[in-house]
């Protein structure tokens, strides 16, 4: 089935999502060591068929790439290698750390639990991907 994959990319861990066959629904899916991304990305495409990324891209209030937007664009050239026929999106991700922390208080997520970092990550991915699919509607 085919789905969108939503990527939060960070320098240690990476968060990952996932859309629904549809591509209505982002869900978490997993946060990753950014050094094994590309390895678990060509594993779960085994599984089910990728046919879209949407990479979340840091800007500043000013609408300017922010200081981590080097790194995005230093890894978007190795996504692109490793999946050479997978369409890439940029999506402004500006708001996805607080935005994932609200989704986690409001959702009864204990206090233990929103202080891990891993989660955050993927929630974060999956709030970059809803957002790209709540546009494409």
């Amino acid at each position: 089935m085919d789905r969108i994959v939503g990527i939060d990319f960070g320098r240690k861990r990476t968060g990952l999502a996932v859309s629904d066959p549809l591509g209505i629904f982002a869900s978490p899916l997993e946060t990753v060591p950014t050094a094994k991304i590309i390895d678990y990305l060509k594993n779960y495409a085994t599984k089910e068929t990728i046919v879209r990324f949407v990479v979340g891209m840091p800007v500043n209030m000013n609408g300017a790439p922010s200081e981590a937007a080097a790194d995005i664009k230093a890894f978007l050239p190795a996504l692109k290698q490793a999946f050479p026929l997978v369409e890439i999106i940029t999506e402004d991700e500006r708001f996805t750390s607080v935005l994932a922390h609200r989704a986690m208080i409001d959702g009864g997520m204990k206090a233990s639990r929103r202080r891990d970092k891993t989660e955050v990550d993927k929630i974060s991915a999956a709030i970059i991907l809803q957002s790209y699919l709540d546009r494409k509607k």
